[in-house]
């Protein structure tokens, strides 16, 4: 057994399996912790290193493509605190991290584990069901639906459709762009119908608009990756590549699909001003940029 006990987390490796388990450290964020315990198989790891600096060091594992619906969800996007595959090392550990990321080299070596992108996820992802309250509003996903519950402040449009449940089955793909404090993130579920949207997300229901507190927005990753785990793996889409996010041709609706998702688009918005939920000018924008997505 090969063991590093940092503030942040541990990282146990027994052979097969990288146990990585989040520190209690208040500086630990909160995705971190409500993620919780996650156990890498050799199989899923391409790589490992341990990087020195001044005053700390960092152990790094790099997954396969394909390996983590984590990763394929959050693209990269995740900040360096909030990573699971770093770990922050007090320079007087780095032995001890050293030791922990040569065993685990070792075994990829005697196992012979490739470095290509994989077929299937090799990581399950957060257990469902999952509920996150965000800034925009609640998103819950029990396996196999999604709910999303809009929050008082949430766009009129978005509250005047009442709450947005979508079948995993009608989903294309999952989109998530998190809050860095700065700029607004979102959370966006795109089904074969709102392919071609160009709504923005506080205006769109059905994505979340992420514009509140960081540390609590970012929890819809969790979300996000439960959903992804259970979509179809990028490896059977057409058009996937592996250094940007999946291309959505093969998923697309064809022309006269397209212009009946338009139409019925059209006559929910006709319907809201008829009934005073739109005023004439949230109702003019709003068709302005439902007209321009198709």
């Amino acid at each position: 057994m090969a063991e590093i006990i940092q503030r942040d987390g541990t990282w146990a490796f027994d052979g097969t399996t990288v146990r990585i388990t989040p520190g209690l450290h208040r500086s630990v964020p909160l995705l971190r912790q409500t993620y919780g315990e996650i156990a890498v198989p050799l199989e899923a790891v391409a790589s490992i290193v341990f990087e020195t600096e001044r005053k700390r060091g960092r152990l790094r594992i790099r997954l396969r493509e394909g390996a983590d619906p984590l990763l394929q969800a959050t693209g990269g996007r995740l900040p360096d605190t909030a990573d699971p595959y770093r770990l922050a090392v007090d320079i007087d550990r780095a032995g001890v991290a050293e030791y922990v990321a040569e065993e685990i080299r070792r075994a990829l070596l005697l196992d012979q584990i490739p470095q290509e992108p994989t077929k299937t996820y090799l990581l399950p992802g957060p257990p469902v069901p999952v509920s996150v309250r965000s800034s925009d509003g609640t998103v819950s996903f029990d396996g196999t639906e999604v709910r999303i519950d809009w929050s008082d402040t949430s766009d009129r449009v978005k509250r005047a459709t009442g709450p947005r449940i979508i079948n995993v089955g009608d989903l294309v793909q999952v989109e998530w762009l998190p809050n860095s404090g700065y700029e607004d993130g979102f959370l966006r579920f795109v089904t074969r119908e709102t392919v071609f949207s160009k709504l923005p997300p506080e205006k769109d229901p059905y994505a979340l608009d992420l514009w509140g507190s960081a540390r609590r927005d970012l929890l819809t990753a969790l979300v996000a990756t439960a959903v992804t785990a259970r979509l179809p793996h990028p490896s059977t889409r057409t058009g996937v590549d592996y250094a940007d996010r999946p291309q959505l041709a093969a998923s697309v609706p064809p022309p006269a699909d397209r212009h009946d998702v338009l139409l019925r688009r059209l006559r929910e918005l006709g319907e809201l001003h008829r009934d005073g939920i739109l005023t004439d000018e949230e109702f003019a924008r709003t068709k302005a940029v439902v007209l321009r997505g198709f």
